[in-house]
């Protein structure tokens, strides 16, 4: 029987996608995840995982080009956040379906954030997705999402590693896998594949987008160009939490993803996240075998 796992999943965008391929080479070398805490990303892949249906997601994204996922976007028309997020948890919900958190086969924590009383959230019963929801409400492009009077944000705001949750586990190791690490030297290297895309496809895309701009811009004064520059200050600051809390609380083992990996929004790149995901457990356990 293979050493059992308490696997913590961070925050990060379609960095979370890397998660994925994580739990595949942690699965193939017969390593037991007997519980998962995750933020943001790291809770949608983390909920996915304990309710059984990681491969019918992964399959489902890999199907997922820009146009896809920006026809998800349902604009919210008020100035807490760009998008409502109703439309992609519908569609997960029809693809996933949901449960409540403590039917799961293992235990399942999504942590958020109470920014008005600077307090971690921790969501460990109840829906499923709502739990997802919550946690995913990254500033200013989900609007806040509420479960029991509380307004929640993306808990990447205030731990975007949440390892406190595996504290009373019983498992043989604590795996912490961060989406905040050291930046590459050339990530432009995962996005090859945009070089290939058809002409045509890329103006269907960017015309598409520019109409969400526009009715944006005439709603909010919400300027897509700004938020990319806020995103990427929230991107540096659960960066800099992120290593606050690793070294606060040291897991057994953590594995570091780029934190320019790629876009917080390129989730059309999922193969190469997911394979870099599955490379970067090999190296890491491969290197934690010669210590």
């Amino acid at each position: 029987m293979g050493q059992t796992v308490s696997l913590v999943l961070g925050s990060g965008g379609a960095r979370g996608l890397a998660h994925i391929g994580v739990i595949q080479w942690l699965e193939e070398n017969g390593y037991q995840i007997k519980s998962i805490s995750g933020c943001s990303a790291g809770a949608l892949i983390g909920g996915i995982y304990a309710v059984g249906k990681l491969d019918e997601f992964t399959h489902w994204m890999s199907a997922i080009d820009k146009i896809s996922m920006a026809r998800l976007l349902d604009i919210s028309w008020q100035s807490s956040g760009l998008f409502k997020g109703d439309k992609i948890i519908n569609q997960l919900v029809e693809l996933i379906g949901d449960t409540k958190i403590e039917q799961l086969s293992i235990p399942f924590t999504a942590v958020a954030a109470n920014v008005a009383d600077e307090k971690e959230v921790w969501l460990n019963s109840g829906s499923l997705f709502d739990a997802i929801r919550a946690s995913i409400s990254l500033p200013l492009f989900f609007t806040p999402f509420e479960i029991n009077g509380e307004l929640l944000v993306d808990g990447g705001v205030l731990n975007p590693v949440p390892i406190a949750p595996t504290f009373g586990d019983k498992t043989d190791l604590t795996l912490a896998v961060n989406l905040g690490g050291e930046l590459m030297s050339h990530p432009l290297e995962l996005k090859q594949s945009h070089d290939n895309v058809d002409s045509s496809f890329q103006r269907k895309i960017s015309g598409y987008l520019d109409k969400i701009q526009d009715s944006l811009m005439e709603s909010t004064n919400i300027n897509l160009d700004a938020f990319d520059i806020a995103n990427q200050a929230f991107d540096a600051m659960q960066s800099s939490i992120a290593r606050q809390k690793l070294a606060a609380y040291p897991p057994d083992m953590s594995i570091n993803i780029p934190q320019n990996l790629c876009g917080t929004f390129d989730f059309d790149l999922s193969e190469q996240l997911i394979q870099y995901g599955y490379n970067a457990a090999k190296e890491a356990f491969a290197v934690k075998a010669r210590q």
